[in-house]
């Protein structure tokens, strides 16, 4: 009986040499301070881009989650200037059968679809993809305001120095 007690008390020394080594190595979450965050400038030029696709990426570069220091509950996003948004694209036959609805505050509902809304405001069609695409929260307005839209492929944020990324593949 006396042998048989000897390897599991060995088996108990084991782990718990295991677990000391183990919190040795443990690791903090890096968690983003705002005054710590870097404000950085992109430009996105959306020639031919579909609207969805495109999107998405900006949304993501506006969350910061395509940054090693991305943390929820923090802007670590970057500023985003998009050029040619007149330029971008549907898939299919959605200028004529994508509709955005809203209501006017009193009892009636209106909707126009993709092709009026572009005549009207070619950057409305950018703007409203992406914000529907962040989270639905303060921090989304926030965001939101670092999205910079322009129809032409001129901008008003040269001094900035933003660096040209390829969005939207």
């Amino acid at each position: 009986m006396k042998t048989m007690e000897k390897p599991e008390q060995e088996g108990q020394e084991k782990q718990k040499g295991s677990r000391r080594s183990a919190a040795k190595l443990v690791q903090k979450t890096f968690m983003a301070k705002p005054a710590e965050v870097k404000e950085e400038w992109i430009v996105v030029d959306a020639t031919d881009k579909v609207v969805g696709r495109l999107a998405v990426d900006i949304a993501m570069a506006l969350m910061g989650k395509d940054r090693p220091t991305y943390t929820p509950g923090v802007d670590t996003g970057r500023y985003v200037v998009v050029i040619n948004a007149d330029k971008v694209v549907f898939t299919g036959k959605k200028w004529e059968q994508k509709r955005y609805t809203w209501t006017t505050g009193y009892t009636r509902l209106r909707s126009e679809n993709a092709a009026t809304r572009f005549e009207k405001d070619p950057t409305a069609i950018l703007t409203e993809a992406v914000r529907r695409m962040l989270p639905k929260n303060k921090l989304a307005t926030k965001m939101l305001s670092k999205l910079k839209v322009y129809t032409g492929n001129q901008h008003p944020h040269q001094a900035q120095n933003p660096v040209l990324v390829e969005m939207g593949k």
